[in-house]
């Protein structure tokens, strides 16, 4: 798998090279975005939620005029979820399609495949949802404007201790997921830190459906909650076994939980478990009031989640970078996009470190209530 996934990058990457920068600069009528994500798959609800939020911000930027006098256009695929099907959307955006940008992929397993591709071919690419380790560090033209799970974790574990009197836990890694790996990490970082005692760590793999055998470990265990680093479609299945052995024990993880698939698995067993995440529809400011009530009109009532908050935000940071730069050209407006200080977004508000890094704030606590996500708290953050 690892050979086959090698082989696709270097095709892609010897392709693109040899084709020369592939990137678009707003020559034609129109600027292009690409949109990376999968919206059939396991993990699709990341990005048709990212979509929808890029759908909005680019119709009220086009209804203002658009980006340099141009109309500003997305241009959409399924990836599946796939990083082999990532590399070819990724190239085909840059040497077909001619994009100015790319945003996407949700995951950072993705991300990075992605990265991979466009950094050597000077094409911006900008994740609304990767958390983990290894994005930015690809190169200069790779961005990310989320929540990152090395502020957000240790906050949260200091909430858990502090409010909800957790000093022993069970953790839970997917080990065939890139993300839940690395959050695992910092999760135990946070954890020791925190004086935390991790009793045991149990691990499956994604697309497992029979968690009897983890669930029987963590109850003779005895811990005061469970940390679950994995995907939504495996955290509602776990905690369904958790109930149906009969413990009473919530679980927290990262945005990789944030969706009604895993209240739809978990049922009862899910309610009273948190998830971190950058956007919360509750308590919002003036801008994040407007910006929800929009959505919820075009989407019969639905509420914005997190993703669609960042997707919404991604495109409105690329857009106003290229205002800045006076071009759509990666080369050109890339260096406007990482001067991005104080950006009003949605989810919070956003400035770019030297290393392209996000700073956000607050982290939104979200935990199950009678059946859907509600804001728990609001936690600040303070970065140095």
């Amino acid at each position: 798998m690892k050979k086959s996934l090698a082989l696709i990058l270097t095709l892609s990457l010897l392709t693109l090279v040899a084709a020369g920068c592939g990137s678009g600069s707003g020559s034609d009528d129109v600027i292009k975005i690409g949109f990376l994500g999968a919206l059939t798959g396991e993990v699709a609800s990341y990005g048709i939620y990212t979509l929808k939020g890029m759908e909005l911000a680019v119709e009220e930027i086009n209804e203002a005029g658009g980006v340099l006098g141009k109309e500003l256009v997305i241009v959409e695929a399924d990836n599946r979820g796939d990083k082999g099907e990532i590399a070819n959307v990724t190239q085909k955006f840059i040497t077909k399609d001619k994009v100015s940008a790319i945003i996407g992929d949700p995951t950072t397993g993705g991300t990075i495949v992605a990265a991979q591709i466009a950094q050597p071919n000077k094409t911006v690419l900008l994740s609304a949802g990767a958390v983990g380790a290894g994005v930015v560090e690809i190169g200069d033209y790779i961005y990310r404007n989320t929540l990152l799970d090395s502020v957000a974790a240790p906050a949260v574990v200091k909430y858990v201790k502090e409010n909800l009197g957790w000093n022993k836990v069970c953790i839970v890694t997917s080990k065939n997921n890139d993300y839940s790996v690395g959050q695992t990490e910092v999760f135990k970082k946070a954890l020791a830190e925190n004086g935390v005692e991790v009793l045991s760590e149990e691990f499956i793999q994604d697309k497992d459906t029979n968690f009897s055998g983890q669930v029987t470990n963590i109850k003779a265990k005895n811990p005061d909650g469970i940390v679950f680093t994995g995907y939504y479609t495996e955290g509602g299945l776990f905690m369904a076994e958790v109930h149906k052995q009969g413990l009473d024990l919530d679980m927290v993880g990262g945005d990789g939980l944030l969706s009604n698939v895993l209240i739809e698995l978990g049922g009862q067993g899910v309610e009273g478990s948190m998830v971190f995440a950058g956007f919360s529809p509750e308590q919002p400011d003036e801008n994040t009031a407007q910006f929800i009530e929009k959505y919820k009109a075009k989407h019969n009532g639905e509420e914005p989640d997190m993703f669609v908050a960042q997707g919404y935000d991604a495109v409105k940071i690329l857009a106003a970078a290229m205002e800045k730069a006076g071009s759509s050209d990666p080369t050109v407006f890339k260096d406007a996009l990482a001067q991005t200080k104080d950006f009003p977004g949605v989810s919070g508000t956003t400035t770019f470190m030297e290393n392209r890094e996000p700073v956000k704030s607050p982290i939104s606590l979200l935990h199950v209530k009678d059946g859907k996500f509600s804001l728990l708290a609001k936690i600040p953050v303070e970065m140095d």
